[in-house]
Formats: structure tokens, sequence, C-alpha cells
């Protein structure tokens, strides 16, 4: 049997490589590594790559086992999903992970403007119900503003049809330059092969089920005003893992 939920918590509590700030705590205490994750966590000048909603935190893990001079930080409110991650970086001695449980809503409290290079969207919930709530809306565009770099970049990956759809009619919608897009990513060739290359375990799954794996690789500059695409998509018509329409209608904006 697995370990239970109160006793990874209890874990994390001691790790050096997690950051416990959901939203309740962080309203009152200042995150002190916000600006100064370089020098006072990492203790170098790497670039600094997100992954939010990291879950078990796979791919974090996976991409800095693959790329040692970068940092990556795995971001998700689930802790006991994080612990999976959390200890495996910890048992391989990779220094350039952390983790940080947080909501994602309030995720620019822990990052200064320019601190971030890279963020990476993997199998994110595609909120087919509610446009604030999805990773590649406009809201979170702008809030990732206020800490990547101008012109950093957006990495996507998903099994949902209808996210990928509203992501590139948001990309199109405000110009954003794409620089890799596909709805299949394992027919692709050498140029997908850093998305194609860290496969999770439900990722496998839902391959199995026959499931297309869409990728999507974007720049966000910082200037220029952003608008959300208003147009209707048809919704997912699978199941995913923990995942369903939730909603009697057939398309969405």
């Amino acid at each position: 049997m697995g370990k239970g939920k109160l006793a990874k918590f209890a874990d994390m509590e001691t790790y050096e490589n997690v950051f416990q700030y959901p939203y309740s705590v962080v309203e009152h205490i200042p995150f002190d590594l916000q600006g100064h994750w370089h020098e006072q966590y990492f203790h170098n000048d790497h670039p600094i790559v997100l992954e939010l909603g990291c879950g078990k935190g796979e791919y974090t893990v996976g991409l800095a086992r693959r790329y040692p001079n970068l940092n990556f930080i795995g971001v998700d409110i689930k802790g006991a999903r994080m612990w999976t991650g959390a200890t495996q970086a910890l048992k391989e001695g990779l220094k350039n992970v952390a983790f940080l449980r947080t909501n994602i809503e309030i995720i620019e409290r822990f990052f200064a403007a320019g601190e971030v290079s890279e963020i990476w969207l993997t199998f994110s919930d595609p909120q087919m119900k509610n446009p604030r709530k999805r990773l590649t809306s406009t809201y979170f565009m702008e809030r990732y503003r206020k800490f990547l770099v101008d012109g950093g970049l957006i990495h996507l990956k998903t099994d949902s049809n209808f996210l990928f759809t509203y992501t590139t009619y948001m990309v199109e919608n405000n110009h954003l330059p794409v620089l890799l897009t596909t709805r299949n990513l394992y027919d692709e060739g050498a140029p997908f092969a850093e998305a194609a290359s860290i496969q999770t375990y439900y990722e496998g799954m839902w391959i199995e089920r026959g499931l297309d794996i869409k990728y999507m690789q974007f720049r966000l500059p910082h200037d220029g005003t952003l608008e959300e695409p208003d147009i209707e998509i048809p919704l997912d018509d699978y199941r995913s893992y923990h995942r369903d329409k939730r909603s009697s209608k057939e398309t969405a904006r």
C-alpha cells in the first residue's frame, strides 16, 4: 500500500526542495525567494523553467535530468501528488529541481520580473466551462508576463482537442509567434524531439486509448493588449483521467 497523504505532507515539511505556500498562507507571509531563486536556492544563474500543474512531477524531474544546465520548478496545489517527484529528485541528488505547492492563480507572487525563461503546461485541465481558469487563457498570459522574460517560451502539451483548439485561436487572435505546433506529437520528427522525449504515466494510458497528443510552442511578448477569442469550440467527446465534459452542451467559447 502506498504512503498516506498525511505521511507525505509530513515528509515534505522536511524536504529542502519543497516550498509550501497555498493561498491561505501567502496572504499573510511574504515569499522571500521572489527575485532571489538563483542566488538563494539554485546557486547559479541558469535559466528557470516552470511546469505549472506538475502533478506528480514526472515532467519536472524528467526535464531536470535531461537539462542539467537549466533550473526547473514544478508548481501544483496537490501536495500528495507532488511528493512523488520531490522524493525522486532528492533520491537522485538533482540540485536543479524545486517544487512549489501553491495556487496557480497567484503564481506571480513567487517570481520577480524576468526571473523565468520558459513555462510548460502539461496536460492541464481544459476547463471547458470557465475560460478564466484555462492556463492558456489571456487571463493567465497577463499573469505570466509579470515574471516571464520578454518573448519567453510557453509549451503546451495536451490530450484535449478543446484546449489545443482554444489555445490555437488565442495565439492567432493575439498574433503570438508560434515556433512549433502539431496535433499528433508522436508522428513528428526531430523538431519535436524535446516534447516527445518525456512521457508521463497517464500520457501513456491516453496514447493506449488511441488519443493523439497535441503540442504547441509559442512566445509571449510583453507588448500588446491580449484579447480572448470569440469563437465556439466543440467540447471534448471523451473522458480523460478524472475528467469529463461536465456539461450537456456541445460547444463552448
